[in-house]
């Protein structure tokens, strides 16, 4: 496995990957020494993740291999159906996978992502609209929101 740090605007992160594709990308909570030359099988997703932070990319187009149990992997393909700029709830996306019931695995299985950002996970809210749970923290999943979002609100006062 190769792996590079790379910074961006929510701070530090850690992308992991071989020729079978990407398997983490995940956010520290600490300052670290970016990586001087990215491995080969990394530049792709490294150009993707920063047109994603300039606001040129919408859609990620990367060979992922993600580690997890097969209801995992089904919750993150679901994630990955999610549009650009838009949110669902864990209900909705139970919903998605044919069983309400199943909403707790569903919101653990979203939490399990270790794929930040190309597997949408900060695009699930609560079905009140709040903005639960979030591993990278709820200022980096705000953050990313209303950086996809394409109605910027303005301020009345």
């Amino acid at each position: 496995m190769e792996q590079c740090i790379i910074k961006s605007p929510l701070g530090y992160t850690k992308i992991v990957g071989d020729d079978e594709g990407i398997s983490e990308v995940v956010i520290l909570n600490s300052e670290e020494k970016e990586t001087d030359i990215i491995p080969t099988e990394l530049e792709d997703c490294v150009i993707q993740l920063k047109e994603y932070f300039e606001g040129t990319r919408k859609s990620f187009d990367l060979k992922l291999n993600p580690q997890g149990t097969d209801f995992q992997k089904l919750i993150w393909e679901l994630l990955q159906e999610i549009p650009y700029g838009k949110t669902i709830s864990y209900l909705q996306l139970s919903k998605r996978l044919g069983d309400v019931k199943a909403i707790r695995a569903v919101a653990n299985a979203n939490g399990k992502n270790p794929i930040w950002i190309i597997v949408p996970c900060h695009r699930v809210i609560g079905k009140d609209g709040s903005l639960t749970g979030y591993a990278g923290g709820l200022n980096r999943k705000k953050w990313l929101i209303e950086h996809e979002n394409p109605y910027k609100q303005q301020r009345l006062f």
